[in-house]
């Protein structure tokens, strides 16, 4: 079985057309290939202890990861931030990379007054800078 998977995910090629041109082939040295049920299976069993130390409720999506926090105080940002910061260290544990200028902070609030503020960060940069953050009042 693991030569199977093996033979699945080596000795890939790729070429590029573009108006009718082709490139030369080059060889795929990682990742699964594009358009096969195999793999998304291949993804979601490689990365099945992301949930690990977390303490944020989290979900998983096909090439996406969702984490959320109730935030009443401030104490609940450096919790959300904690889990932040082990989701980093799991990246770099198995050389997978957030996409943190893709990452988006979603804060939904009834608050007028009040509201907690705070900038989380991803290996040292943040998350969704202030000015392009979305706040939704409910």
């Amino acid at each position: 079985m693991i030569g199977w998977v093996e033979s699945f995910l080596s000795s890939h090629t790729q070429t590029v057309v573009v108006d009718g041109f082709t490139s030369q082939e080059v060889p795929v040295l990682s990742g699964a290939p594009q358009d096969t049920v195999l793999g998304p299976l291949l993804f979601f069993v490689f990365i099945n202890d992301i949930v690990t130390d977390i303490s944020s409720p989290i979900r998983l999506f096909a090439d996406d990861c969702l984490l959320y926090w109730e935030v009443r105080s401030l104490s609940d940002c450096h919790l959300l931030q904690r889990d932040l910061d082990r989701l980093v260290q799991w990246s770099k544990t198995w050389s997978i990379e957030f996409n943190v200028k893709t990452s988006n902070i979603i804060s939904i609030t009834n608050a007028t007054s009040n509201k907690v503020h705070h900038q989380y960060t991803m290996d040292g940069e943040p998350v969704c800078p202030t000015d392009t953050c979305v706040c939704i009042l409910v």
